[in-house]
């Protein structure tokens, strides 16, 4: 995934004084390919029930150097898509879809990784399918799509000969082995997204009754491919002794995601931004992701309910 969104990013001829709105609530990646290419990262508040790319924010950021929006359909939850494609079309901005969560989700019945300029989906093993390591690139482009293609395999033209670079490329190419496992796990997809969501209404069933906790929303227009199962405590709640409290009985949380512009790394190149988001930042805070595989039966999921309103009444 990371691999894919660099290349798009270069594709674009994204560089050195560009400005590109990205959430920082997502990971690392979605900003790190935009500093690869000497462009800066511009850090976006989030919507505060689907955690996905606030549109207000989004126009309140841009500025004469902006060239591109990443949005990130985070969880697998699609972005508000048609204001952020009406904004790029009003400001002439690129849209970078980073949908590596999203593989399977759709918009209001169009498939996520049409409609930005270019999307990419990443295959690491917590995804929907998994290649171990891997991803692709989706485009209409032609142009994006040539560049992206000579990009990944050391900067070769399509009919050039194997040691004729026309540009400075990376080696990014996916292994053949890794490539026929996404293949076959492909043709499963519409099942493992079933399987997933399947366990998601089991977690929001046996979660219905805790009044201190929310549940992922999911809009009305859109079908999330679930990436993960993430829920949203209650204000005043303290997750770090609830999640080391789960632990303690066995069961493994995440908090997910801490916001890149709070990272230490990001306060070396761009100072002190903390709250600067307050959304991202109170969201952030608040987030536990639970036990969630293909596989998960409901006892399992009866179990991490339990423990949790276990721990929280103890807390």
């Amino acid at each position: 995934g990371t691999a894919g969104l660099h290349v798009i990013v270069n594709a674009l001829g994204i560089g050195v004084g560009d400005e590109v709105l990205v959430p920082s609530f997502t990971f690392a990646a979605s900003a790190n390919v935009v500093f690869y290419e000497g462009a800066t990262p511009i850090f976006v508040d989030i919507e505060p029930d689907t955690f996905t790319l606030d549109p207000d924010d989004v126009r309140a950021k841009i500025t004469a150097h902006t060239k591109a929006i990443m949005t990130v359909d985070v969880f697998g939850h699609p972005v508000l898509w048609d204001e952020i494609l009406a904004i790029a079309d009003e400001y002439g901005l690129a849209i970078i879809d980073d949908c590596c969560e999203a593989l399977g989700s759709e918009y209001k019945g169009t498939p996520i990784g049409k409609l930005g300029d270019a999307g990419c989906f990443a295959f690491y093993p917590n995804k929907q399918i998994t290649t171990g390591e891997g991803g692709v690139i989706v485009t209409d482009s032609d142009e994006i799509a040539r560049i992206t293609r000579s990009l990944r395999n050391q900067g070769r033209g399509e009919m050039g000969a194997w040691l004729e670079h026309e540009r400075l490329g990376y080696n990014y190419r996916i292994d053949e082995m890794s490539a026929a496992l996404g293949i076959s796990q492909l043709a499963r997809l519409e099942t493992f997204i079933n399987k997933r969501e399947q366990v998601a209404q089991l977690y929001n069933q046996h979660l219905a009754s805790l009044d201190w906790l929310h549940v992922p929303l999911v809009r009305d227009d859109v079908r999330v491919s679930r990436f993960v199962y993430v829920v949203l405590l209650a204000e005043g709640l303290d997750r770090n002794p609830v999640m080391a409290a789960l632990a303690d009985r066995g069961i493994p949380t995440r908090a997910y995601f801490s916001p890149l512009h709070v990272q230490p790394y990001i306060q070396k190149r761009m100072g002190d931004l903390r709250g600067t988001l307050s959304i991202t930042e109170n969201i952030a805070s608040r987030t536990i992701a639970l036990p969630f595989h293909n596989n998960f039966s409901e006892d399992h999921v009866k179990t991490v309910v339990d423990a949790l309103a276990e721990v929280v009444a103890l807390a």
